[in-house]
Order: structure tokens, then C-alpha cells, then sequence
């Protein structure tokens, strides 16, 4: 119900008039017609029609401004497009957090106007809020990279909400909880559990708000009866929530049996502010990426190469970088380039059209700027004149940068994926890269680092992916013209040969990019089972991988089809390197938004622990409240950790297509993460060795939703502990 309405647009106006009195059309890149009467849902016999290039937006803004309003409601018709709403305060240059249009609506088509609403308490797929005192007064439709065609129609900021009292869900959990997620003001008096028929008493409960998301709440009830294999059912005023609660699994911790965990496996690249570090407990920031490739730390610039249009931009100042996220607890790692040239202001491009005008595409805010690309695959010749764009750059300039910085990185790493700089700065180094000038590159940067840094950490060579591991851009004819030996080893081989020359390690660790190889794109029932069993590709010799790797492998190497990819570089290091440390500082779930992507990484951080891994980054900035921050937040956020070491785990009937079971002891405390990758399913554990007594818990997903629930519980036997489907659980003695 809304009490009060703030129109954006007039039914009665048209074209430009159709914007209500003070609003002004800030839309970009867009073809807008206000007065559209092809498809309309209002009485005014018009819409407004949007037809958006990649990136470009319908936008408007408000002379004042709109304050204290607890909602947007709208109409849409479209093809499902590709939308992100956002309110800005312009005066401030503070904005809202971004809300997909697929995380309102998943069925907006097209003829047919859906009728949305997003609440500034409770915002879609995050449950943040919009705060009511910020100074808004810009509201803005922006498309995703393939542009966006729709209609919209009554747009309305609305001043009241009302919330009607719902149980949303009501969930099995640990040994006799069972938790209840509500919206409005429900009666949890009328609340009755059964199990197998007989009625289950409930003690107590307790109400959990989650500090950065309040119009989310949980309750957990506490029953006066264990759980156990059979039918469990809850009726919640007029819902009801039946589960076939299944038989028990075995298994035993074993905290004696431990290997330590390098508490840098919990890193992201670029956190967004230092309580993003202490939210999530993030324990190593990078700075890297294909835009660090060509920073000038002299002139605060820097360019993405072909992420986008090969333009110079304005970049943030890496030495304040490094101090403020080393203020906030994590240590660093700093990418230095190592080409021939960086930007050298914020404004120059390589490609521009008045010069090149056959190109794919140009930037949709800078339609000068072109992507270097012909319309035939290939790239633009000759190669421009890189003094256009950029200035030299070598090791006397990065070590006068290095000596000079105010902060000093824990760890530097030589230039981003310089493997493939033929392709990703095409412009600044358009010859294929070959093993000797890569090896010539991270010796050379490598030695002025530490002479500039000598108590900083060297990482190299950050290789992309699984292809470049083995092979470089040139080709097979370069492992030919080295013995046919791949890449990284023969990279671990010369680096060891050159310590033993000069008498000093230079190299502390080898840092590799992972992406898992399986096509989970579509999103679908079968493409989300493949994205949560494709983390056995970490670790699973056995795990023929699902994708081009496991038909057609192309290196030297053992077990060519399973990519086995901790043990194996251990072993590889080991064999040709001895006591190097072994970095990912780019990995990634596939999908940040999905539940299935924060299962992934949950899955994953246990795998990294479990297996010593030694430096990950997560690629690139989770966001806190979705389902990948809230897996780094299930192991560190706020200051609770998982535990120093990682405790054996022994399963009769392991299935890690399905689950994962991640064990953490530290001070003879125990801690357990339990993921259940199974859509439907709830699974439940008999551990032997867990002791009874009081445990805090969180957790995530299933029907309670991606939020950062938690709660204190006493585990009164250990003998059936039930996760709910699509849930990671995290348990910790205290």
C-alpha cells in the first residue's frame, strides 16, 4: 500500500514536457522517446521507450532533491533486459548500491508490462538499505554490455511501504534448530514442529538482525528434541515447510592431524574500504589487473589496454593505497609494470576514429576512442605511435618510484599476465611474447625489486591461465626451441639456475591466474551442478576436467586431462624449485551473484587451506553482501577466523560433487564448514570427535537467503547435524 507518490513523469505531457516539473534528462548514449505510444501501461496512452547502447543509461535528475522516500515503483516491458538501477546524490557524488533488474524480476518480457517495486529498506538479492537522509536527487536505467531496448512507464518514488506479516522460510539446522525468516510483524507464537509425526516442543528462541542489512531478521528455535532420519514438518501461521530429513553420513575430525593454513589464502583484489577489509576479514589486498600494466605512478595515470578502448584514464595513487589498506589490517600485494612504456596523462587514446575509422566498436562515452580491432578479427596496422599515448618506462624509473613510496608492499609482483600484452596492450608490445623475453623480464625488474624493497616478497610471472602455463603466445615452436619443455617448469628451472649463479634467492613465489575451464554460462540447473563439482579441479587427480582440458590437452605434463592444480604445482615446484611458495592472485567462481558461486568459493578457500596453499586473491572485488562476500565473511568477517591449521577429515562416503567438509583447530578449538551443494537436498553428519557444547554458528543460502546469519547454539550431540540444501554452515567451539 502507498500512501504518497512522487510522479517522474506526467500522463498528460509528451517528448521532453513528459518529464515532471524540475526533473532534467541526464541520459546518455540512448535513444529515448518520452512520448513512445507503441506500448504503454498508464492512462496517459504513452511510455517511454529506451533503446541503450552498451553501458548507456536513461537517466534523470531532479533540481532538488528526493530524500526520505521508501521506494521506486515502475512499469517495464522488454526482453528481459540487461539493467542496473541506481540512485545518486550528485552534490556529494555519493551513490546507492547498484540493484540488477534481474534481481527484482527475472520475467520481464516483452508486449507485456511487469509492475516492480524496489524497496530502499530491503534492496533486491542484498536486503541494503538506501539511506533517507542522503541528499538524492539523480535516478538512473544503465545497460550492460550489450545495450538494453525496453519501455517504462510510471515511474513513482513512493513514500510508504507497508509490509505484510510472511513466513518466508523455516529451515532444519545443526542438531535441533530450526531457523525461521520473516517479514513484517508475523506471530512467532504460531510456530509447531513435527518430526516423523511427533509433535517437537520448542524451548526457546532467539531473533537475529543482520547490523548492515536490518530489514533482514532470523529467528532460531531451539527444540526440545534432536533431529534424526525421517519427515520433519513446520507450519508457520498459513505455511507449511516439510523436509525428508536423510540418513546420516560418517565421518570423524581428527585435530591432531593438522597442517598450518597461510591466512593469505583470504585475499581479494582491490577492497573498496577499510571495513570492507574488517567486514570480510580480508587478509592480503591486491593491486593488479590489466590496468596496472601501464601506470605511471609520476602522473597518477594508467589504461586497460583493450578492457577498454586503450584510453588513458585518471587512476588512484598506489604508495595511499598501500598505506590505508595496510591501516586496515591487510597486507598488500603491488604490481609493478614491466613493459616499455606507461600513460603518460589521462586523456590520450590509441585508436581514435578521425584516424582509424573501421574499427568495431568506440567507447559509448568516448566515440573517438576505438577497440584497435578490424571488423575482420584483426588488429589495427601499423601499430600507433606509442609516444602518443604513453612515455618510456624501465627499471631506473620503477626503482625511483619503489625507494620512494611513504608505504611498503608485503609483496610485489612483476607486471600482470605479460604473456599475452600482444593482445591485452597490443598497442604498447604488439610482438608475441616468448619464454627468454619473459624470463628476461622478471630477472631484470625482479633484481632492482629487491634492491629497492629487499625485505618485500618477489611473485612472478602471474600467468593468465591453464594455456600459458605451457605455451607461450609464439607457440609450440617456442617449447620446441626449449626442448619442448613447458613453460612454468622450464620458468622454475631458470630461476633456480640463476639463484645458483648469483648466490640469492630472488624468486618467492610462483604466482599463477586461475580460471576454471568448464561453460557454466547458461546458468541452468545443469550448468550450476558443473560449476559446484568443478572445484575438484584444485585438488583431484581422479577429476578428469569438464571441459577442453580433459579432451585435448596440450603439454608435456603428467595426467595431462586432470588439472590437479595445488599438487601439482607443489610438485612442480618441488621438482625444479625448491622452497617457492606457491600464489593464485586471480581466481573466480564463474558467477558473483549466483548461490552457487558463493558455494563455489566457500568450497574453494576450504580447498586452498586444506591443500597449504600459500597467496589467493579473488578476482576482482566481491561484493560484501553478495554471495561471494559472504564466503570470506563465513571464515573471517569481523574478526573470527576459521582456525590457524587445517584438521584432518576423514568421510566413509565422500562425495565432493556434492559436499565439502573443511575442518579448522587452533588453541584445541575446533571449527567446521560444511558446504551443501545440493539444490534440494539437506544432508546431515555423524563426526565423530566433535566435542558437545556451546558453538557460534553461521551461515548462508538455502531458503534463509544470502545474508551474514549467525547465532550462538549449544550442540547437545553430535551425532546427526543437519546443513539445509544450497547452505554453507560454519560451526566454531567456544
Amino acid at each position: 500500500m502507498f500512501s504518497k507518490l512522487k510522479l517522474l513523469r506526467f500522463a498528460a505531457c509528451v517528448a521532453f514536457a513528459a518529464l515532471g516539473r524540475g526533473w532534467e534528462n541526464w541520459s546518455w548514449s540512448s535513444d529515448i522517446n518520452f512520448a513512445a505510444t507503441d506500448e504503454f501501461a498508464g492512462a496517459s496512452g504513452s511510455s517511454i521507450s529506451v533503446n541503450s547502447s552498451a553501458y548507456a543509461a536513461l537517466s534523470v535528475k531532479l533540481e532538488g532533491t528526493f530524500p526520505g522516500y521508501a521506494g521506486l515503483r515502475f512499469d517495464i516491458a522488454g526482453m528481459q533486459p540487461d539493467l542496473t538501477i541506481f540512485i545518486q546524490s550528485t552534490g556529494d557524488n555519493d551513490q546507492s548500491p547498484s540493484i540488477a533488474l534481474s534481481d527484482i524480476s527475472k520475467t520481464v518480457v516483452d508486449g507485456t508490462f511487469s509492475s516492480l517495486l524496489i524497496n530502499f529498506n530491503d534492496l533486491p538479492a542484498t536486503g541494503a538499505q538506501i539511506s533517507g537522509n542522503d541528499t538524492w536527487d539523480r535516478l538512473t536505467f544503465q545497460a550492460g554490455g550489450n545495450g538494453a531496448f525496453y519501455h517504462i512507464d510510471n515511474i513513482v518514488l513512493v513514500n510508504e511501504i507497508v509490509i505484510p506479516p510472511l513466513f518466508l522460510s523455516a529451515e532444519p539446522l545443526a542438531n535441533d534448530i530450526i531457523a525461521v525468516t520473516t517479514q513484517g510483524a508475523v506471530d512467532l507464537t504460531d510456530i509447531h514442529v513435527a518430526l516423523n509425526g511427533q509433535a517437537v516442543n520448542i524451548l526457546n528462541s532467539t531473533t537475529y538482525v543482520p547490523v548492515d542489512t536490518p530489514s533482514n531478521s532470523i529467528t532460531y528455535l531451539n527444540l526440545a528434541s534432536p533431529f534424526q532420519q525421517g519427515n520433519l514438518s513446520i507450519t508457520a501461521g498459513n505455511a507449511t515447510f516439510a523436509y525428508s530429513l536423510p540418513a546420516v553420513q560418517y565421518g570423524s575430525i581428527v585435530q591432531q592431524v593438522s597442517t598450518p593454513i597461510n591466512p593469505h589464502i583470504y585475499g581479494v583484489n582491490f577492497p573498496t574500504s577499510a571495513s570492507y577489509i574488517q567486514h570480510l576479514g580480508v587478509t592480503i589486498s591486491r593491486w593488479g589487473g590489466n590496468a596496472v600494466t601501464a601506470y605511471n605512478p609520476f602522473g597518477g595515470f594508467t589504461n586497460a589496454g583493450n578492457d577498454w578502448y586503450f584510453e588513458n584514464r585518471a587512476n588512484d595513487d598506489a604508495d595511499d593505497w598501500i598505506g590505508w589498506v595496510q591501516g586496515a589490517g591487510s597486507d598488500t600485494l603491488v604490481t609493478v609494470p614491466a613493459l616499455d612504456w606507461v600513460s603518460k596523462d589521462a586523456t590520450s587514446y590509441s585508436y581514435p576514429a578521425s584516424v582509424y575509422p573501421d574499427q568495431t566498436g568506440f567507447d559509448p562515452y568516448n566515440s573517438d576512442a576505438g577497440s584497435g580491432l578490424l571488423p575482420n578479427g584483426s588488429y589495427v596496422t601499423p601499430v600507433p605511435n606509442q609516444s602518443n599515448v604513453y612515455v618510456p618506462w624501465n627499471t631506473t624509473a620503477a626503482k625511483q618510484w619503489l625507494t620512494g613510496l611513504q608505504n611498503k608492499p608485503f609483496m610485489v609482483s612483476i607486471d600482470n599476465e605479460i604473456e599475452i600484452a600482444s593482445n591485452t596492450h597490443q598497442d604498447m608490445h604488439p610482438a608475441p611474447m616468448d619464454y627468454d623475453e619473459e624470463l628476461a623480464r622478471v630477472i631484470s625488474f625482479g633484481t632492482m625489486i629487491k634492491e629497492a624493497l629487499p625485505d618485500t616478497l618477489l611473485v612472478a610471472p602471474s600467468t593468465c591461465s591453464w594455456w600459458y602455463y605451457w605455451t607461450s603466445e609464439v607457440g609450440y615452436t617456442d617449447n620446441a626451441a626449449h626442448y619442448n619443455i613447458d613453460f612454468l617448469p622450464w620458468f622454475l628451472m631458470q630461476m633456480k639456475q640463476h639463484d645458483n649463479t648469483t648466490g640469492q634467492r630472488l624468486l618467492d613465489y610462483l604466482d599463477i591466474h586461475y580460471y576454471f575451464q568448464p561453460d557454466t554460462s547458461a546458468n541452468d540447473a545443469a550448468a550450476k551442478a558443473l560449476r559446484l563439482r568443478m572445484t575438484r579441479s584444485l585438488w583431484d587427480t581422479g577429476y578428469v576436467d569438464e571441459s577442453w582440458v580433459g579432451t585435448s590437452p596440450q603439454n608435456h605434463q603428467w595426467n595431462p586431462t586432470s588439472v590437479n592444480l595445488i599438487p601439482r604445482f607443489k610438485t612442480l615446484i618441488a621438482q625444479n624449485y625448491p622452497g617457492t611458495k606457491l600464489s593464485v592472485s586471480e581466481w573466480s567462481s564463474t558467477d558473483d551473484t549466483d548461490i552457487t558461486g558463493g558455494l563455489v568459493t566457500v568450497d574453494a578457500l576450504g580447498i586452498f587451506g586444506r591443500y597449504q596453499l600459500d597467496s589467493a586473491t579473488y578476482w576482482a572485488t566481491p561484493d560484501e553482501l553478495g554471495p561471494i562476500g559472504l564466503a570470506y565473511w563465513l571464515y573471517r568477517g569481523y574478526g573470527t577466523h576459521f582456525g590457524s591449521s587445517s584438521a584432518q577429515v576423514n568421510l566413509a562416503s565422500p562425495n565432493p560433487d556434492t559436499q565439502g567438509v573443511y575442518a579448522g583447530t587452533e588453541n584445541g578449538k575446533l571449527t567446521l564448514v560444511i558446504v551443501n551443494k545440493n539444490p534440494d537436498t539437506p544432508i546431515s553428519f555423524y563426526l565423530a570427535n566433535v566435542p558437545t557444547g556451546t558453538y557460534f554458528i553461521r551461515h548462508f543460502g538455502g531458503q534463509a537467503g544470502v545474508a551474514k546469519w549467525q547465532t550462538t547454539i549449544t550442540l547437545k550431540q553430535n551425532t546427526y547435524t543437519v546443513v539445509p540444501a544450497y547452505t554453507a554452515l560454519f560451526l566454531q567451539e567456544q
